[in-house]
């Protein structure tokens, strides 16, 4: 059941101590645009640098934090045609840029960024912002996507066509760089991992790292 109240946790400056719970009418869908109550939240490097008034120095407030999440339609606009009630859904980060090419200005309507983000009980999103979350995964594992997964994904099978033996260098073990690892390993490619902890080393051979390196043990690689 829906309720009237929306809690946000918002900013009311820059750092961690400014960020402080309120209480506020939980928004009506316009004729475009879909009432989501969220599910999960997953948090990006970004985040953290948005909080901290690293990303956005100019940023106004108050302002709700995060770009990622998963939710279920609870309301939907007259004019919605491609979702119903009870689905469940993702935020693409950049709202204005549901498919083909990037918009001129890649980051005019970006959750959490340029817009509120989805630090909320509920949100709008407008149709083409939203995507459905896939079935294999619960909340808190689709709410992980719309950022790092569609980055990497972009970068190796939309900017490019990976072909299966092919060798590819995937520096780091980031959320971006774990999501890649993975699609390289369904692509049929040859990954080699870099990392300064053996033990994410090894945690990347179990995901399909052809071969690993401790640039830190080997600084000259």
């Amino acid at each position: 059941m829906k309720s009237d109240i929306n809690r946000s946790w918002r900013m009311t400056g820059f750092g961690l101590p400014r960020l402080e719970l309120a209480e506020g009418r939980v928004p009506e869908p316009g004729p475009h645009e879909l009432l989501v109550r969220i599910k999960a939240i997953s948090l990006n490097y970004k985040d953290r640098m948005i909080v901290d008034g690293v990303l956005i120095p100019d940023l106004a407030f108050p302002f709700v934090p995060t770009s990622d999440a998963v939710g279920e339609v609870v309301a939907v606009g007259g004019g919605v045609s491609r979702f119903r009630t009870g689905q469940r859904v993702l935020g693409q980060v950049i709202a204005d840029w549901p498919d083909g090419d990037a918009p001129p200005v890649l980051h005019q309507h970006t959750l959490g960024s340029s817009l509120p983000g989805t630090l909320s009980d509920y949100l709008l999103l407008h149709e083409d912002a939203a995507v459905l979350a896939p079935p294999s995964l619960n909340d808190a594992e689709a709410s992980t996507l719309p950022i790092a997964a569609l980055t990497a994904w972009f970068a190796m099978a939309e900017a490019t066509r990976p072909v299966p033996g092919q060798t590819i260098l995937i520096q780091g073990t980031g959320g971006v760089s774990l999501f890649a690892l993975q699609f390289a390993h369904a692509f049929g490619l040859r990954a080699i991992v870099t990392s300064s902890s053996d033990g994410k080393l090894e945690r990347a051979k179990t995901l399909g790292a052809w071969q690993v390196i401790n640039y830190r043990a080997k600084p000259a690689w």
